[in-house]
């Protein structure tokens, strides 16, 4: 057999040739053994052998004794994506006692089985890429991974219950920890709600606590009212800048006494209240909610009369007897150093006006579901009596599902939570008012635990269940029980017919949706959205908390809608991860990244604004640039564009790809 000499022609290159089956995955369609016995036959390849699962321990297992029983240097694996087993594989190969980057793999699965239906063809495609696989590999050399050290210390960013949950977590283990929200309170969304579903437990007993437990714990750090704003650097070390934005109160000396609220020249609200929807109004100095953490006041720079340069009295200041207000306090920046940073930045909920026949923001009395979840609070706007904004109690109500979820004009999504939701509100608008309750549904979706048991419940309670998307809400009657009511017309799919139901409350079931500045965040962080504009995780199954950008993981629902259990699960993963990284104490660097040879090399910095991780900087007094091997992420961009071809990339070298482009079209 054909053999040659590698690198610096001291060693025989003996290759190693192993394809798997993956069950019927690529067997199904790839005639495994045929392509092994012809890769037999190729130049440098001592043993070709097919296996039905090589990614299992006994898999793994042939792979390292071939190597040393005949003592091969090389190791090709055909199999699925390397993304998912490229580690398994190069682990196996140093198992062996070899370097393991000696290893390559070969998509047969995705870029074979799994896009070609007819046999034959598939079967001489692997074998194409085989032979590109086999005329590569001999030029590969040793390479070593780097290690850096990881700043113990990592950056939350969003205080609901995903990031309380994290935050809480690292912080438990002994961690410093840097909890970051944009507003003036933690708790996100689950601080508005009355109870959780399925077991209807009080939302504010169960958060509450937790929040508490942020603000007094030693190694958190909470920076409330405040975004970030940059972040630079690599996984392990990261330096992020926070804006902490003016309060005008004094953290240190504000005790949350309210006076100066009770104090505020405006006696009554004269602007909406964020925390209660919209629904009542607060003065330009307030408290979020009466439970809010940290327990300080802040005064809003648009409504105040002072901060907008009119003539104010400042009563507020007066009633301070701490002194704590401050009208000349200006926004502060804050720099840190952290080793992982944890995104959960939740969601906003769907605009309903986007569906203008359901009549959100025309009749006075269509509410959304969150505005519903306020009135039934006791700490609410009307403190748990639901009412009609004209002030009538409602006896008839309708809960209208879907709506900006699962919609081909809106979002095509399932939002998750808003079966459950509609049907915990349907159960405590009866508790409170005794009406008659109207669900319009498309399907019930209800996976979790306990979660049919409460659609059973609420069945048992004599709701009635509408199957069929609503077409329009009007207050045009057509009948005298309509008059003066909302009129939802639905066509019951179930019935088979058309029906106009009369009620005098509208609650529209909203979907949840990314943030509107989720593409300012995912570039900050530099991670990748989903069609949907949710964060993308590295990979749906194997790293659902990861991202591509190494040490930024996600929580909660910003990664995706989920319900509260899901959410705080997802928390808890990705703290994890967090803190496998930081308790290591390094991190090791793939070296599959650019080089530059400073002799080629004309510093025409072309490649410094192509790179999209800044590896690059120009070395002024050589007049070269110079790439910092911790920031390459080895994606090629720089070494593509080098009109000098200055810049090259280990395991990516000029030689090993024409070589496997010259096998793969050796026939073509």
């Amino acid at each position: 057999m054909m053999t040659e000499l590698h690198q610096n022609g001291q060693e025989e290159v003996r290759i190693g040739y192993f394809v798997c089956h993956c069950g019927t995955n690529i067997a199904a369609m790839i005639d495994v053994a045929a392509v092994a016995e012809y890769v037999s036959t190729l130049p440098n390849v001592v043993v070709s052998k097919d296996y039905r699962y090589m990614c299992s321990e006994a898999g793994q297992d042939l792979i390292v004794q071939d190597i040393k029983e005949h003592r091969l240097n090389r190791i090709v694996v055909a199999a699925c994506s390397p993304l998912l087993h490229e580690r398994t594989f190069r682990t196996a190969t140093q198992r062996g006692g070899i370097n393991p980057f000696f290893c390559h793999m070969v998509n047969i699965r995705e870029h074979g089985s799994w896009v070609h239906e007819d046999r034959a063809e598939a079967t001489e495609k692997a074998k194409a890429l085989a032979r590109g696989a086999i005329g590569r590999v001999k030029y590969h050399k040793a390479l070593e991974k780097r290690r850096e050290p990881v700043t113990p210390a990592a950056l939350v960013v969003g205080g609901g219950i995903a990031g309380i949950q994290a935050a809480l977590t690292l912080a438990n283990t002994g961690k410093k920890v840097y909890l970051v929200e944009r507003d003036p309170t933690i708790g996100g969304h689950m601080a508005k709600f009355d109870k959780t579903f399925p077991t209807l437990d009080c939302a504010a007993c169960i958060l509450t606590p937790k929040m508490s437990e942020v603000y007094a714990h030693p190694n958190i750090v909470l920076w409330t009212y405040s975004e970030v704003e940059g972040i630079e650097g690599y996984v392990g070390n990261y330096q992020v800048r926070v804006r902490r934005k003016a309060r005008y109160i004094d953290e240190e000396l504000c005790v949350g006494c309210l006076d100066c609220v009770d104090e505020c020249v405006f006696k009554v609200g004269n602007v909406d209240d964020e925390f209660n929807v919209g629904l009542s109004k607060r003065k330009p100095v307030y408290m979020p909610f009466p439970q809010a953490v940290p327990k300080l006041v802040v005064i809003d720079p648009v409504a105040c009369t002072h901060l907008n340069g009119g003539n104010c009295q400042k009563s507020c200041v007066d009633a301070c007897e701490r002194a704590a207000i401050n009208f000349d306090q200006t926004d502060t920046i804050e720099e840190i150093k952290v080793g992982a940073v944890i995104v959960a930045t939740g969601f906003k909920t769907f605009d309903p006006k986007r569906k203008p026949l359901y009549g959100y923001g025309k009749y006075p009395n269509v509410y959304t579901a969150l505005e519903v979840e306020r009135l039934v609070t006791s700490c609410g706007p009307t403190e748990g009596e639901v009412v009609c904004r004209d002030g009538r109690t409602p006896k008839k109500i309708g809960i209208v599902h879907c709506v900006g979820s699962r919609d081909h004009q809106t979002n095509r999504w399932c939002s998750r939570v808003c079966c459950m939701y509609s049907m915990k509100l349907a159960h405590l608008l009866h508790e409170h008012t005794g009406a008659e309750i109207y669900n319009f549904y498309i399907d019930i979706r209800a996976p979790g635990k306990g979660y049919e048991e409460f659609y059973e419940r609420l069945q048992e309670e004599g709701n009635h269940f509408i199957r069929g998307r609503v077409a329009e809400i009007t207050d045009i009657p057509k009948v005298a029980e309509e008059e003066g009511m909302l009129t939802i017309r639905v066509e019951d799919s179930l019935a088979g017919f058309v029906r106009r139901i009369p009620v005098d409350m509208v609650v529209l079931s909203t979907g949840l949706e990314p943030h509107a500045d989720s593409q300012d965040v995912r570039r900050m962080f530099n991670i990748s959205c989903s069609r949907e504009g949710f964060f993308l995780e590295r990979h749906p199954k194997l790293a659902p908390v990861s991202t591509t950008t190494d040490g930024v993981y996600l929580a909660g629902c910003c990664q995706g809608p989920k319900d509260i259990p899901d959410t705080v699960a997802q928390a808890g993963a990705a703290a994890a991860e967090a803190l496998t990284l930081l308790d290591t104490g390094y991190v090791e660097m793939e070296p599959s990244v650019s080089v530059v040879d400073p002799i080629f090399c004309s510093g025409c910095k072309t490649c410094l604004n192509l790179c999209p991780y800044h590896a690059i900087t120009r070395d002024d007094a050589k007049g070269v640039a110079v790439i910092n091997p911790v920031l390459c992420k080895g994606c090629g961009v720089c070494v593509a564009a080098c009109p000098s071809g200055a810049i090259t990339q280990n395991l990516f070298e000029d030689r090993e790809i024409f070589e496997e482009i010259e096998e793969v079209l050796a026939y073509a």
